[in-house]
């Protein structure tokens, strides 16, 4: 093999910014260059270059999502490599610390997104659905199964027509969400979601606000579904973040 694209790629992993900023990304949240370069305490315009570097090798993906650009790692085979070297770095070294999306911590929970659910609660959802195979995730494209209508009937949603129409919305689709930079559902399932979460008053909305408060029912209904783990995760806003 030839032994140049390794040195490449050894190269660019060796740099202290480049590194710190794949390190940030580890986490699975999508970043945009003035954060990575808050990251990696290095000018946008530095950053910038470094960010170029990663992506013409394939170690970083970009997403453009209204004016906003985010990085995420390329691959799976990527995050494989990066855990591989933090496995032979020095013991207890962590990766930098970054706040993003809203400050308030009941926006960051819960908050409409256009007609959809957004924020940590979202995100939960989202899992739940993969985790139980009633929605493949593919990069920009996302699909109900044929486990949906069982999955979702689960969280009393008995008739889900609505989510499944013809037009040029699509049934489901990911959106990275500005708090967690992980992605929730848009498309018809998104708002079904959310108008269900409204209707059966496990979710409140203040007018002129897109904070959503969870109510007691919400609390106890959305546990439930979710599980105690996940739920208890959810819990703890801020629990084991950067």
């Amino acid at each position: 093999m030839n032994p140049n694209p390794v040195a490449r790629i050894a190269a660019l992993v060796g740099d202290p910014a480049r590194a710190g900023m794949l390190l940030a990304l580890m986490a699975g949240r999508a970043l945009t260059a003035k954060e990575l370069a808050t990251v990696a305490h290095i000018t946008p315009a530095t950053g910038s270059r470094h960010l170029s570097l990663l992506v013409d090798a394939g170690l970083l993906r970009v997403s453009q999502q209204g004016r906003h650009r985010y990085h995420q790692l390329a691959s799976p085979e990527v995050a494989r490599l990066l855990e591989g070297i933090m496995q032979l770095a020095v013991t207890g070294s962590t990766a930098p610390a970054l706040s993003t999306g809203p400050r308030d911590p009941r926006m960051r929970f819960a908050r409409t997104c256009y007609d959809h659910l957004a924020g940590r609660l979202a995100v939960a959802l989202a899992d739940r659905l993969v985790e139980e195979r009633a929605v493949v995730i593919d990069d920009e494209t996302a699909v109900l199964t044929d486990r949906a209508p069982t999955v979702l009937a689960s969280l009393g949603l008995a008739d889900i027509a609505q989510a499944q129409g013809s037009g040029k919305r699509p049934d489901c689709r990911p959106c990275l969400d500005w708090g967690e930079r992980r992605m929730h559902l848009a498309g018809r399932l998104g708002a079904l979601l959310c108008t269900h979460c409204l209707q059966q008053g496990w979710l409140l909305q203040k007018a002129g606000s897109r904070t959503l408060e969870l109510t007691p029912s919400g609390a106890t209904a959305l546990r439930d579904w979710l599980g105690v783990r996940r739920w208890q995760e959810l819990a703890q806003p801020e629990a084991g973040r950067g």
